[in-house]
């Protein structure tokens, strides 16, 4: 609808007549199919539940992939998996068409007000030609890096967000079977650090940098307090599981005697695990904070 409002020329296709009907009659053509849809466009944006029906309509019988031309481009915006984003840009590549991951985070408020974050991966020289149409549906579109890196970004965003609300739901079940009133429980964290900002802010000065000396609060420090908070969750009878991972990576960090250092370093351990090495320049780092701001 927004891509209409901005004056493009944009056809539509759905298996639902009555989705369309509404992007029809503010202005969009109705195509009879996703042939015709892709035979008449230069610009094709994908919009589905997940990879099946993804690997169906780009890449199954007389789907975008048999019907796209040469020069032609789609923008896959399904949350869809890595693997089948990589397949289909060279099946793209092999006919001369060009295909980006471009996840989007914002929900149907987000789509309808604008206030979208596209997450593209893929060709750059492709992504800045067509920033305008990105811009017209949303106001936070960014290249991420090659094909993939959009899908990527996408799934790190969601899983972080599930396991975010585990890791609330574990530590309110605990404050609340302690007596504390789920709404002042609430209300109270908004003042402390986790409540005040992005929990992306804890991961600026230590963990992204791989800079844990000097602590700015050390490991020991923060071992006792999740050793009392895990004992809390024990006297009252509350499973802790993630509390209880915590600290088991806090414990193996403090008997390699890294109790001194920052407590983010018990990260580190994931990072081995993964076989990565994380340290990025911190001048860069500072720059990304501040323009962050500004924007």
């Amino acid at each position: 609808m927004n891509l209409v409002r901005a004056g493009n020329d944009v056809v539509v296709f759905d298996l639902s007549a009555e989705a369309m009907a509404p992007v029809v009659a503010a202005g969009a053509t109705a195509a009879s199919s996703v042939a015709d849809l892709t035979k008449s466009v230069d610009v094709v944006f994908t919009s589905l539940p997940g990879p099946p029906q993804v690997e169906a309509v780009v890449l199954g019988k007389d789907g975008i992939l048999a019907n796209i031309e040469a020069g032609k481009v789609l923008f896959e915006l399904s949350t869809s998996s890595r693997e089948l984003a990589l397949r289909i840009h060279d099946a793209f590549a092999e006919k001369g068409a060009t295909m980006l991951d471009a996840p989007v985070s914002g929900g149907p408020a987000g789509a309808e007000s604008g206030d979208m974050a596209f997450w593209v991966g893929g060709d750059v020289d492709v992504y800045e030609r067509h920033l305008p149409l990105l811009k017209a549906m949303g106001d936070k579109p960014r290249h991420c890096g090659p094909i993939g890196s959009g899908t990527t970004v996408k799934l790190v965003n969601n899983v972080i967000g599930q396991m975010f609300l585990t890791v609330m739901a574990e530590a309110f079940s605990v404050g609340v079977k302690a007596g504390v009133d789920p709404l002042e429980l609430w209300d109270a964290l908004r003042l402390g650090v986790i409540g005040k900002g992005s929990a992306l802010n804890m991961l600026t000065n230590q963990f992204l940098p791989g800079r844990f000396d000097p602590p700015a609060f050390a490991l020991d420090l923060a071992f006792k307090d999740v050793t009392l908070a895990t004992q809390l969750g024990r006297e009252l009878g509350v499973p802790m599981r993630m509390a209880n991972l915590t600290h088991a990576e806090m414990t193996e960090a403090v008997a390699r005697g890294l109790g001194a250092k920052d407590c983010r370093i018990y990260l580190q351990l994931q990072l081995e695990r993964a076989g990565v090495t994380i340290a990025v320049d911190p001048e860069e780092l500072a720059q990304r904070q501040k323009a962050a701001k500004v924007a």
